[in-house]
């Protein structure tokens, strides 16, 4: 799926929810703290900022239901024990593959 449809697809899932808890879009934005075309854009698959998400969602009361979107992530014991019980904060860089296979001879530089 394209960003845009993802987008088009949770305002379309948001509208069904407010309308099944029997909310317009003026008691939503009111509720949530936000304008009422912030909740019309969402509604229509614009992006919105994170925060006016959120509250739509607290809202709705879908917050919760991130979690499983993404989960948190537990560290595995043998990963502590390597890192001495740090926790991870950066992401390594990828190294390049050598090519064993491949002739080598002198001058030439990788």
């Amino acid at each position: 799926m394209t960003d845009e449809a993802v987008l088009i697809e949770i305002g379309q899932r948001i509208l069904h929810c407010r309308l099944d808890m029997q909310l317009t879009q003026a008691d939503l934005a009111e509720q949530a703290g936000i304008a009422k075309r912030t909740v019309e854009r969402i509604e229509a698959g614009a992006s919105a900022q994170m925060s006016s998400m959120i509250r739509v969602l607290r809202v709705l009361a879908l917050l919760q239901r991130l979690d499983r979107l993404i989960p948190e992530q537990s560290q595995r014991p043998m990963d502590l024990l390597k890192r001495k019980g740090k926790v991870r904060q950066r992401a390594s860089s990828r190294r390049k593959k050598k090519h064993p296979n491949e002739p080598w001879s002198w001058g030439e530089e990788r």
